[in-house]
């Protein structure tokens, strides 16, 4: 336990941070999720609207530092392409 009156300020700093943190990490994944869903149950149409809001998410979580902005480029990347290679299979 923290014993001055700036330790147990960062503790509770900290605290707030990693619950907001979480709360964007988890919007960001579920939002992914649903895109990939949506791509396995051929819906294109939901697919493409759900990797926009996809987008959203990960540059917001980028932009925030909950990820790095190289790890959101290569999800956006990653989501871009499987919904280019199902288009095509379909």
């Amino acid at each position: 336990m923290p014993n001055s009156p700036s330790a147990k300020k960062r503790l509770r700093q900290n605290e707030k941070r990693r619950l907001a943190n979480r709360a964007v990490r988890s919007a960001m994944r579920t939002q992914i999720r649903k895109v990939r869903e949506a791509v396995q149950a051929g819906n294109m149409n939901d697919a493409e609207t759900h990797r926009r809001l996809a987008d959203n998410r990960l540059d917001r979580a980028a932009a925030r530092g909950v990820i790095h902005r190289n790890t959101a480029a290569r999800m956006k990347s990653r989501l871009q392409a499987l919904l280019k290679r199902a288009k095509v299979s379909a």
